[in-house]
């Protein structure tokens, strides 16, 4: 089976540098800084029309954990019926019970609203209790893969636990490694693991273009860099592909 690179991405030019630099997929996101959040069905309709590459959707309502109350998991729902109305290839989703455990009855409902389509566990699989149950919820709820860290601080530092997840799916469900993933390692990763697929960010700082700046002045984080921006990087993207 060919390996394939998944970019997270968050823009029209993200999803087209995407696209050039080789990458088959894009989970599109917005709010990247925070881990991602739904886009905007404006968003996820331009995207669309960038050809030769599929298209998956986070549904996440918000930043934070992923314990969510009934007004959040309708919001998950209609927002799989817009991606779908959007021509999505497939959605992102995931939630968890306060014990740490996967919400089966939760994920089970955005499953079904996402019939046709494929879908993916997002990484709040790295934040469950027991991995390995975990694993055998999901597969039984029938989504088609996972992206996961194997439950660490990078996919590289987790191969221990993502081939145990390989070799335990088997043809059930793929494993995407994903976190920390860069040109240097892909190839490392996915022959320690046995994966085929595996999602990056490869994103590079973009500076704005504009010359009047009002300083002293932040739309959000105090900290932060209001005119600078964080875009998929082209040749990034084609040195992953490269190297796996």
């Amino acid at each position: 089976m060919k390996r394939i690179l998944e970019v997270c991405a968050g823009s029209v030019q993200s999803a087209i540098a995407a696209r050039d630099g080789g990458a088959a997929r894009v989970e599109l996101c917005a709010a990247l800084e925070i881990g991602g959040v739904t886009p905007s069905a404006g968003l996820m309709r331009e995207v669309r029309k960038v050809e030769g590459l599929k298209m998956h959707v986070l549904i996440r309502p918000r930043g934070g954990d992923f314990l969510y109350d009934e007004s959040e998991a309708e919001t998950m729902v209609q927002d799989i019926i817009t991606a779908r109305e959007c021509g999505a290839d497939g959605v992102v989703i995931g939630a968890l019970t306060a014990d740490g455990d996967i919400d089966t009855a939760l994920c089970r409902r955005l499953v079904e609203a996402a019939r046709g389509m494929s879908v993916t566990f997002h990484r709040a699989f790295d934040m469950c209790r027991n991995p390995k149950q975990a694993l055998e919820d999901i597969i039984a709820l029938g989504c088609n893969r996972i992206l996961t860290s194997g439950q660490a601080a990078t996919a590289l530092a987790g191969t221990t636990l993502l081939r145990e997840l390989v070799e335990a799916a088997g043809e059930r469900l793929r494993i995407m490694p994903g976190c920390g993933v860069n040109a240097q390692n892909a190839a490392t990763i996915l022959d320690a693991c046995g994966a085929q697929e595996i999602h990056a960010s490869a994103r590079k700082s973009i500076g704005s273009a504009m010359r009047f700046r009002h300083s002293g002045v932040s739309m959000g984080n105090p900290d932060s860099d209001e005119f600078a921006r964080k875009e998929t990087d082209e040749q990034e993207v084609r040195k992953i592909v490269e190297s796996i």
